[in-house]
């Protein structure tokens, strides 16, 4: 009886606010009316609320209906000590229901997770709050120093244990759910199913079917369970350990102004109303906390654990399903029905018939290639690699190996082929994957590993090389040729990269050359007539003509043994 009532007493003023709410709902008021006078006529109610506060009213008079009995009941009677039993038993269930109603109305008033802004925390600042705050600032640093001993009480600390265990668990499940979930919506949005093959038949179109089945269907509809079945629980359960989360921080609080007042009433002999109020806060809160966490860790870590198996039984149907659809595919195909070693055995008859395939072409590769063209820098790259080596010295220049771009702050983005010199091979939080670069102007971070040391190739004669340059610009007669500056003779070296055809492209009028994909190049102009730089004027085997600019790829000489194809 004292269980029941004491939940019931306890949760009635919630139960009178849901009650004010149905009155906001026309319909249902109507609906709760309608079944009031169909069931209960004869009691007139016309509220919900007559009913709900009869269980209260009728356990606090249990004791006063007993203890008339009891008074009209002879002394010499045999149900007497009964009747005295049942007095004293019933006034003691209405205590306890009064304190365990006084418990729940402290745990609802600190179990709120509130969320103020700075300036809503400093408006709450005054004498007495700092105060209390220092006091316990001061409590808790005696507790560690050792200055003073801690409040023990091992059955509370067990139950916190466990509550704080489950807590990190559901944090750490949720946190990596969400990123699953995360990685699957990027996993989704690209549609290669969606393109067409332009294959009738065969592996191929066997495969293309199998992804698009997967990606439209498999994969969507284990994403939309995922998120139904494992993380939307998983937020709930979170948010249920919100209120507890609280309480468990506010008895820390209450803990230590319990027992500074202790201390003060040892000394003192009194403390008070203010005093006692707080102690007796603390005495409820520490109450309810050990009489209820036990029950919520183990109802958290039931919902845990179908959580848990929720999300195996998921996985298990993914790869249920995924395996089916393969095996489907798989079934229709040439070597479906093969035994499995001799599925082996032509796969592995395969492999080698492409090696040899692709060692073939590679000695054919290399044996129609021509040597590595060497180009010098234009005017513009050539100044600045000199103002590199001027400032940083030559063993500090790397030549970047592909294409960077920055996603970070202060991060570069750099083309391949590009000089640089380091300034730094570490970056601010000690990194040695992310180096400091100086590109010429700007300064920034690169990955390291999109970096080698440059070797500039030693001219032999520059001179020569700058008179052949002059010559060349003065045969160009469909250019516009500025007026000679005067330029340093540069005469220590001429930094080498090679320009090669990155697609092949085919000529369409006579003031343009036809190129093979890999085919190297010598850019003459890096522009038109008009000075668009979508066109480049280049030389291929002596031929001489426009390009589109975004065809050519400017790859570094490492060894002037072979040329290979850029990557």
């Amino acid at each position: 009886m004292e269980t029941v009532y004491k939940i019931y007493c306890a949760s009635y003023e919630h139960a009178l606010l849901l009650v004010e709410s149905y009155r906001k709902d026309p319909r249902l008021q109507e609906e709760i009316l309608e079944t009031l006078n169909a069931t209960v006529p004869h009691t007139g109610a016309s509220d919900l609320s007559f009913f709900l506060v009869m269980p209260v009213q009728r356990v606090t008079k249990y004791p006063l209906l007993l203890g008339k009995i009891l008074e009209n009941t002879p002394t010499s009677a045999s149900t007497y000590p009964a009747l005295q039993a049942a007095v004293r038993a019933m006034a003691q269930v209405n205590t306890n229901i009064n304190e365990y109603k006084r418990r729940r109305e402290v745990a609802t008033k600190y179990n709120k997770a509130e969320h103020l802004t700075l300036r809503d925390r400093f408006a709450r600042l005054n004498t007495h709050s700092v105060a209390k705050k220092t006091t316990r600032l001061s409590r808790l640093f005696m507790h560690e120093a050792g200055i003073v001993a801690k409040t023990k009480d091992k059955e509370y600390d067990d139950l916190e244990e466990k509550f704080q265990c489950m807590v990190s668990s559901v944090a750490a499940l949720k946190e990596n759910v969400a990123s699953y979930l995360g990685h699957l919506e990027a996993f989704l949005l690209p549609t290669p199913h969606k393109r067409e093959l332009q294959i009738d038949e065969g592996p191929a179109l066997q495969y293309h079917r199998l992804a698009e089945h997967l990606h439209c269907t498999v994969f969507p509809e284990f994403k939309r369970r995922l998120d139904r079945l494992v993380y939307q629980p998983l937020c709930s359960l979170s948010d249920m350990m919100v209120g507890p989360q609280q309480l468990v921080k506010k008895r820390l609080d209450k803990l230590l102004d319990y027992e500074e007042i202790q201390e003060r009433k040892s000394e003192m002999g009194s403390v008070t109303y203010d005093e006692e109020a707080a102690m007796n806060t603390y005495l409820a809160i520490n109450a309810l906390l050990v009489a209820e966490l036990p029950q919520f860790n183990q109802v958290a870590l039931q919902i845990l654990g179908q959580i848990l198996s929720s999300l195996c039984a998921l996985q298990q149907d993914l790869a249920a399903q995924v395996l089916h659809q393969a095996e489907k595919e798989l079934e229709q195909m040439p070597h479906g029905h093969m035994p499995l070693s001799s599925f082996w055995k032509m796969v592995e008859d395969t492999l080698k018939q492409s090696g040899a395939q692709l060692h073939t072409f590679c000695q054919t590769f290399e044996t129609v290639t021509p040597s590595p063209v060497t180009q010098a820098l234009n005017s513009v790259e050539e100044w600045k690699v000199l103002s590199l080596v001027s400032k940083h010295g030559p063993d500090k220049l790397y030549q970047v190996t592909s294409n960077i771009s920055g996603s970070k702050d202060l991060d570069l983005t750099l083309q391949r082929g590009q000089i640089v010199a380091l300034l730094q091979s570490v970056d601010t939080k000690g990194n040695t994957s992310r180096w400091l670069v100086d590109a010429g102007g700007p300064r920034g971070f690169v990955p390291a590993g999109k970096l080698q040391p440059y070797c500039p190739v030693q001219s032999q004669q520059p001179g020569m090389q700058k008179l052949a340059l002059e010559s060349d610009m003065e045969k160009r007669r469909h250019s516009y040729v500025p007026p000679e500056a005067h330029r340093p003779q540069v005469a220590t070296f001429t930094p080498a990269f090679q320009v090669v055809a990155g697609f092949s492209f085919a000529a369409r009028s006579p003031h343009e050359v036809s190129l093979q994909a890999g085919q190297p190049v010598i850019v003459l102009e890096p522009h038109d007539k008009k000075g668009s730089k979508e066109w480049s004027l280049v030389d291929v085997n002596g031929q001489r003509g426009y390009v589109p600019s975004s065809y050519l790829v400017t790859i570094p000489v490492q060894e002037p043994m072979g040329w290979s194809l850029p990557v």
